[in-house]
């Protein structure tokens, strides 16, 4: 979200981000120097957070309000009733609602476009009924790295974790939530505890509450292969440090994560589900395995180990992948969504807004 909102504010459109009070996103925007509207976090209905964003969207003459999530799609519906904004919804999330009328409804009635993260994502949507019309794929955008970590930063940052230079570093960035299959990683290292190749796994996670509880249960299980870091402030650090990357995901919209390590030159191996066959292609810039099969995916690090000349030619192949998805290609593509939308005012709206 922040990627966006800066790249519209390079080109010179003004912004408001509307989220809870205390959060993690409120303290980044305002270091970012955005405007903020800070919204309650306890509010039934959310009565008083549709009320605050109706008030800014009246009082600043706002063009067209973004939710980002479902809580956020609500809101927006409540609080765009008498203004002229154009209501767009971002949709992420991998499952099929148990009462597709009401999501079909829901979508039909409280937005004018849908972005879609991928493909997949778009696919699910279809099938809830949302109309194709209304659905606009636009990839979740990543930072393209302006060149590759050096030697000297691969040994620095091996050095930081204690990996050795002859080490098969195996590395994995997402927050421990069962669909991100970690249960298949530890298994798979489990598998390749002994292996001669010296395979060593890092898990980068985040700390919040609900994570720390999980990630306390899977240690128990974790090999001796295995090290679990939170996650570092420069992730540069953390793709330079290893050299295969793993996405085991049991359910993914996109992955975002697999995208980054693309853009560092890292291969990825990926589980067949979700939006990730249109960031992996198997063979080429990484390899496929069933979701779920740790045996699988133990099988890929093997032969990444006896193929290393694959592993960088994959490598390389992977960088290249991964300026499709760049943060300037969705902002552009955002932009142009919010303008058509905008033009799309009626006679008498669009004179209202050029007298302002």
């Amino acid at each position: 979200m922040l990627l966006l909102a800066r790249g519209l504010r390079c080109r010179g459109h003004r912004q408001w981000i509307a989220c809870p009070h205390g959060s993690e996103l409120e303290s980044s925007a305002e270091v970012a120097g955005f405007q903020v509207l800070r919204l309650p976090w306890r509010d039934p209905g959310h009565v008083r957070a549709a009320f605050a964003l109706h008030h800014l969207l009246k009082a600043e003459y706002l063009d067209i309000i973004h939710a980002h999530d479902g809580r956020g799609q609500s809101i927006a519906w409540l609080a765009s009733f008498g203004s002229n904004a154009r209501r767009i919804a971002s949709r992420r999330v991998t499952f099929l609602p148990g009462w597709r009328a009401l999501h079909r409804m829901k979508y039909q009635r409280t937005c004018d476009a849908v972005i879609a993260v991928s493909n997949y994502v778009k696919s699910l949507l279809l099938q809830c009924g949302v109309p194709g019309r209304m659905i606009e794929v636009i990839y979740d955008g990543i930072e393209i790295p302006e060149r590759l970590p050096s030697v000297e930063e691969r040994t620095a940052a091996r050095q930081r974790w204690g990996f050795a230079e002859n080490d098969f570093v195996i590395g994995n960035l997402s927050p421990f939530r069962p669909e991100k299959g970690h249960e298949t990683a530890i298994q798979a290292a489990s598998l390749l505890v002994s292996n001669p190749g010296k395979v060593k796994w890092l898990f980068a996670v985040s700390s919040s509450s609900a994570e720390t509880g999980r990630r306390s249960t899977l240690a128990l299980l974790v090999p001796a292969n295995v090290r679990i870091i939170p996650t570092p402030e420069v992730l540069s650090e953390f793709f330079a440090a290893i050299d295969l990357y793993v996405m085991p995901s049991l359910a993914e919209g996109l992955g975002s994560s697999a995208l980054l390590a693309m853009a560092h030159g890292l291969p990825v191996a990926a589980s067949r589900v979700g939006g990730l066959p249109e960031v992996i292609e198997d063979g080429k810039t990484g390899w496929l395995f069933p979701p779920g099969s740790a045996q699988e995916l133990a099988d890929v690090v093997v032969h990444t180990l006896d193929n290393r000349e694959e592993l960088k030619r994959l490598g390389a192949a992977a960088c290249v992948k991964a300026q499709e998805f760049s943060d300037d290609i969705m902002i552009s593509r955002t932009e142009a969504l919010y303008l058509r939308l905008r033009a799309g005012l009626s006679s008498i709206e669009r004179i209202a807004t050029e007298c302002r």
